[in-house]
C-alpha cells in the first residue's frame, strides 16, 4: 500500500490516500476506482470511528481510499467543508494517472454530519457558490456516486448553525434536499428508524427529493439501532447484526454502479 498526503481546499486541510499496489501483471486492473471518507461528528469534530474501519473494508475491496480532514468548528463556516470536498475530488482527478485512480468511478461516503458534507458536494458541485470560487472543468468536482449513512439533510440544528456560519443564506443553501436536480449524483442511503440524533425523516426527505428529480438512489431502513454505528461491529463499539447488512448493500450497490470486480 502507498500512502500520500497532501492539502486541499480554503484552510489546506489534510487529505491522505491509501493507494493499491501497483503490480506488474495487474494490467488496467491497476486503474482503480476511489472512495473519499467524510467522517462524522455535528462539524464539531471527526469520528476516528468512521473512518480507519471504514478504510480498511473498502480496500479490502480493491480501491483506493482517501479520508478527508475537512474544517471543523468555527472553521466550517463559508462553506469550507464543501470547499475542500470540491478540491479533494478536483484534486483526485487531476493526479489520477499518478495515483493510479479511474477518474470516471470516485465515490464519496459520509457519515452524519460527514454525510451531509457528502450529500453537499452531490448535490451542490455545481452551485455558483462554489462554481465563482474554483476552477471546475468537465464536472472534475462531481461525485460518481454517494453512500450516505444516518445523513444530516435537513433536521439537526448543531450541524447546521456550524455549517452556515449563522448566515442565513447559507443555512438555506444547507438544507439539501431544496436543492436536487437532474446533476446531482446517485446516492445509496441508509438509517435507523430509531436513530435519537438524526431523525429518520432527514433520509426520507431526501428520498422524496431524488425521486421527485428523477435521480437513481437506493435506501434501506432499520427498525433498531442507535445514532453513529458505524461498520456496527465490536471493533467501533456498536455491534448490531441487522444494521450490519448495509455494508453488503453499500458494496454491492458501488461495485455494480461502477463495474467493480475483484
Amino acid at each position: 500500500m502507498r500512502i500520500i498526503q497532501t492539502a486541499v481546499g480554503p484552510n489546506q486541510v489534510p487529505l491522505t490516500g491509501y493507494l493499491q499496489e501497483i503490480t506488474n501483471d495487474g494490467g488496467i486492473r491497476n486503474i482503480r476506482p476511489s472512495v473519499v471518507i467524510l467522517p462524522g461528528g455535528g462539524y464539531r469534530y471527526r469520528s476516528a470511528r468512521e473512518r480507519d474501519p471504514v478504510a480498511m473494508h473498502f480496500l479490502a475491496e480493491s480501491y483506493n481510499v482517501f479520508i478527508l480532514d475537512y474544517s471543523v468548528e468555527e472553521e466550517a463556516g463559508s462553506l469550507n467543508p464543501l470547499l475542500e470536498a470540491s478540491a479533494a475530488l478536483i484534486k483526485i482527478r487531476e493526479h489520477a494517472l499518478a495515483w493510479m485512480c479511474d477518474p470516471t468511478r470516485v465515490a464519496v461516503i459520509g457519515f452524519s454530519a460527514g454525510g451531509h458534507l457528502a450529500a453537499s458536494i452531490g448535490i451542490l458541485h455545481d452551485h455558483r457558490m462554489v462554481t465563482d470560487v474554483q476552477k471546475v472543468v468537465d464536472q472534475n468536482n462531481r461525485p460518481d456516486a454517494l453512500i450516505l449513512c444516518y445523513p444530516v439533510i435537513n433536521d439537526h440544528q448543531g450541524s447546521l448553525d456550524l455549517v452556515s456560519g449563522g448566515d442565513g443564506q447559507l443555512r438555506d443553501l444547507m438544507l439539501l434536499d431544496r436543492h436536487v436536480t437532474v446533476t446531482t449524483s446517485p446516492a445509496f442511503i441508509w438509517h435507523t428508524m430509531a436513530d435519537p440524533a438524526v431523525p429518520v425523516e432527514n433520509t426520507l426527505d431526501l428520498v422524496k427529493a431524488y425521486r421527485a428529480a428523477g435521480v437513481s438512489c437506493e435506501a434501506h431502513l432499520f427498525e433498531s439501532g442507535g445514532h453513529g454505528l458505524s461498520m456496527c461491529t465490536e471493533e467501533v463499539g456498536t455491534p448490531h447484526p441487522g444494521a450490519r447488512q448495509w455494508v453488503d448493500l453499500a458494496t454491492a450497490w458501488l461495485n455494480t454502479r461502477f463495474h467493480h470486480v475483484l
